[in-house]
Formats: C-alpha cells, structure tokens, sequence
C-alpha cells in the first residue's frame, strides 16, 4: 500500500471513529453504547479512544471475579486504612520520589521513618543523620540489599586475608521466603539449607552453626515464619554465633528477616531479644505493608551502623541537581506509601500499635479456639508467634474407634471455603516436613470477632459437608476392566472431580495440588 493510500485509510478510520463517538455521545450508560458489546482489547493498543467512563467500566467489570481483599486471609498486607491517609497517598500519586532536589519533604519524611525504626529495633547508630537504612518496594528488595551488603563484608575480608572469593554461602531454614533463593540464585550465593522436620518447622541454632565454614557470608533468621508464624530463637543463635567465631577466628553475622514480626514482636514483647540488643544481628528488614499497616508496596532494611553497610553498593547519583546517595535496585517510585509509613507512626505512636498487635493477638486466639472445639483440627502454630491460625486436619474415627485418614485433604477444604468468598491458602510444609498439609489464616487489623465467628461457622459447615459427600473408599469402588477410576465412582454415585487423582498412600480419591499460600 503506497503512503498516500495509507494516509486516505487512516483519516477514513478516524473520520468513522469521530461519527460513531458522535453516534454514543447521547448514550449516557455504560451498558448501553457499543462498546460494551465488543470485546474488549486485549493483545493491541486499539486504533480509536474510548469515553472514561466506559474504559472504567471495562475494567471494574474485569475484576469482578477477584476475590474480597478484606476476606483474603492467605495474604499479610494490609487492606485497610483511615480515610484520612488514603488522601495523602491519593495526593502524592504524582510525586516521584528519587526527585530530592524538588520533594525534599519525601527524603525527610524516609529518613525520619529510618530513625524510628533504627531506634525501635534499638540500634546503636540512632537519629535522622547517623540511622542507617533505606526504604524498599517490600521486604524482597530488602533481603536482597541485605544480602548483598553480607556478601560484599565477607569478599572485602577474604581478599585483606588472600583468600578465595568465589565459593560464597549462606546459611538459612527451609521455611524462608521465596525471596531468599531468589537472593542466592541472582547473586550466585549457595544455599545452605537448616532442614525442618514433622515437629519443628523452624531453623534450629545448632543445626545451623553446623552448616558454618569461612565461606559464610551469614545466617538468616526469621522472626515470623511464614509457615506458622513462630519465631525463631535468634538470640540462641547470636551465642552460638559469637562462641563460633572466638573459636574459628570467623566474623559471621546474622540478618533478621522481620518482614512481619518486626512491626509485632517490639510491641507485644518488647522484652524479646531479637534485634541490635544482640551483638551479631548487623541488619533487619520488615514489611511497611504487612504490619507495618501501609498499602503495598513498602518495604524497609535497616543497618546495625555504617560499618555494615559497605560503600561498594552506596550510589552517588546527580539527579536533577542534587547529589543523592542511593541503596535500591530500584530508582523511580511513587512517596505515598512511605508518607502513609509517617502517618501511621504519627497517627498511632508506640500505643496505637501495641493495641492493635494486641487486640489481633485476642482475634487469633478466638478463632484458634473455634477451630480446636470442632475437633476436627490440630493447631500448628505458637501462642508466642504472629496473629494467625495454622492448623490441620485429623484423622476420623469409625463406629469401631479405628483412626482412619479422612476421604478429602486440607486442599478440598479450601477449595468449599472459596465457596464461601473465605480465600484460606492450603499448602504443604518444606522439604522433610512436606507430608504435613495445613492451612492457615492471617489475622489483620480489619479482622473482627464477628468475621471470627462467621469463619467458625463456615468451617464448621464445610467440613461436615465434605464428610457426607467424600466418603468413598476406592478399595469399595468396582474397576471394570478398561473404565476410568473416575466412570467407575460416578456409578457408585459418589461425589468426585474429573481432575481428582489416587494418592497411593491413602487409598482415598481426593485432589492434591499445592496452593501458594506463602506471601
């Protein structure tokens, strides 16, 4: 097609765009104009506009499947806040905050947040100018700072000792977050791995410090397991530390992944050492949008002091004339969510978030008891731990007091409280510990007791639901040679799936398929 025919089929494209808007300009509804009955683009920018309110519309419409956040209780972030900060964020939504020279008030508003923290998790280094840190998208981001400032302390010390430098590795339990093998992967870092078991979930101390070598660049302790929600003993793990590096000659520090005990365990038991009271603790990072009560996505990651923060990955950045020193793998960013982090110290101090921590830890134990008195569960989670509920399901008892595995798993019980618009994530437990399946819920700041009460029920409900309706034994159903397992239990008019599969270690027909309940 010569360019001037290319011309002459645009404008005629345009001129047929203008009438038809001109044609639904009278049509105030939504529904009503014609694009509501087209499909809506999905893999090209479209060639003619749209009214807003029709594209806001589309959109709505798209997402009306998605699941109730206020009702999502597989997630730690936060989903609620006061109408007030929801317009300070809504008015620095255009605010970028890597630009200091025109919004310095965003890097005061960060640093002071890092002072808070830096003095909440009691470090030694303290106050606007000497706190060390930086805010992040989320924790990830942190862990991944955190790791590379270990990584590069331990390079810098085996090079002034002549040493190799290319064997690097990091200590860990396999309960950690994603983010962690992400870390070890991007960053060529082997991982060294605490394995769990059926009884414990979590890192032991002595495990680790088993694992430790020259080669260390530290130990990750986690304050907060996303599994159950149980601390680990990091002031155990600072002894055996400090006991390991006067024998060895070795500097191995430990990081503290408090992505959501860090806004919890200072509150709730300000007692627990945890943080820089320990001597080997050289850095923390916590999760701003999980209890730190602030919208996604914040992070932060603070440093023991400027000795742990090594220069190597300190940027100095002329940016629109003004020198700034940058610790992110990021650059351009939204400053709302960390104005909202301010506001929620304001708004809140130390006593604000001792009794929110507090009275989510009573919302817990209300449904852990709801749960325990079906008697169809055992609880796996700490009273000493994070506000949630884990638990899994017990064996039946037959009319002749023989234990026997129940015909459906923690999976199927999630799926039947899906029903219900309850989003409760159904996982199975790490490496040597996967035979244990679990669900779990998150409790947070918008979860009431009434809601409490309504989960019981529905719980309550579901179970005796799939009690009557998966009952079968497979060893009961009569296979004809050549019919399908599935044929064959319809005609014994049971209540099966077609994408339910035999697990040979219980003769059970059930659906096994890991949910990603870890976030």
């Amino acid at each position: 097609m010569s360019k001037r025919a290319r011309t002459a089929e645009a404008k005629k494209q345009l001129a047929t765009t203008e009438r038809e808007s001109k044609d639904d300009a009278w049509v105030e509804s939504a529904f009503a104009s014609r694009y509501n009955a087209q499909p809506t683009p999905k893999d090209r920018i479209p060639d003619g506009s749209m009214p807003p309110s029709i594209v806001y519309q589309l959109i709505k419409d798209m997402r009306q499947l998605d699941c109730n956040p206020r009702l999502n209780l597989a997630s730690f972030v936060t989903t609620w806040m006061e109408p007030e900060v929801e317009k300070l964020i809504v008015e620095s939504i255009n605010v970028n905050y890597v630009d200091a020279e025109q919004y310095p008030s965003s890097t005061e508003i960060q640093n002071r947040c890092v002072a808070m923290l830096a003095q909440l998790y009691n470090a030694p280094s303290t106050g606007v100018e000497d706190s060390v840190g930086t805010s992040t998208l989320g924790s990830s981001e942190a862990i991944m700072l955190a790791g590379l400032a270990m990584k590069k302390r331990w390079q810098a010390r085996m090079e002034a000792q002549g040493k190799p430098t290319n064997k690097p590795n990091l200590i860990m339990g396999y309960n950690v977050q994603v983010c962690w093998e992400k870390f070890t992967r991007y960053f060529d870092v082997e991982e060294k791995f605490v394995h769990l078991t059926n009884d414990c979930f979590v890192l032991t101390p002595e495990k680790a410090i088993e694992l430790v070598d020259e080669n260390t660049i530290g130990i990750c302790g986690i304050l907060g397991s996303t599994y159950t929600g149980e601390y680990e003993d990091i002031e155990k793990l600072d002894k055996l530390v400090e006991k390991l590096n006067k024998e060895k000659g070795y500097d191995v520090k430990i990081h503290v992944d408090a992505a959501s005990g860090g806004f919890v365990a200072p509150f709730v038991e300000p007692d627990l050492k945890w943080d820089f009271r320990l001597k080997n603790v050289c850095s923390i990072n916590t999760s701003g949008h999980k209890y730190g009560l602030v919208y996604p996505g914040l992070g932060w990651v603070i440093w023991r002091s400027k000795e742990y923060l090594p220069e190597s990955i300190v940027f100095h950045v002329n940016y629109l004339g003004s020198d700034q020193a940058s610790v992110t793998l990021n650059f351009s960013r939204g400053a709302g969510m960390i104005i909202a982090q301010y506001y929620q110290f304001l708004r809140l101090g130390k006593e604000g978030y001792t009794k929110i921590m507090v009275n989510l830890g009573q919302v817990a134990r209300r449904l852990q008891k709801g749960i325990e008195d079906t008697g169809h569960f055992r609880i796996l989670s700490k009273d000493n731990a994070l506000p949630l509920v884990a638990f899994s399901l017990t064996k039946t008892v037959d009319k002749n007091g023989k234990e026997e595995a129940r015909q459906y798993t923690e999976f199927d019980l999630a799926d039947k409280l899906r029903q219900r618009g309850w989003v409760l994530p159904a996982y199975t437990m790490a490496p040597d510990a996967r035979d244990t399946k679990l669900l779990r819920a998150v409790i947070r700041e918008d979860m009431s007791m009434s809601m409490v009460d309504e989960l019981i029920k529905d719980i309550t409900r579901s179970v005796e639901y799939l009690d009557s309706h998966f009952t079968i034994n497979v060893n009961d159903v009569h296979k004809p040679e050549g019919t399908s397992l599935v044929d064959a239990a319809k005609k014994h008019r049971v209540h099966v799936k077609k994408n339910e599969h035999h697990d040979a270690r219980h003769p059970n027909i059930h659906r096994h398929r890991k949910h990603d309940g870890v976030c």
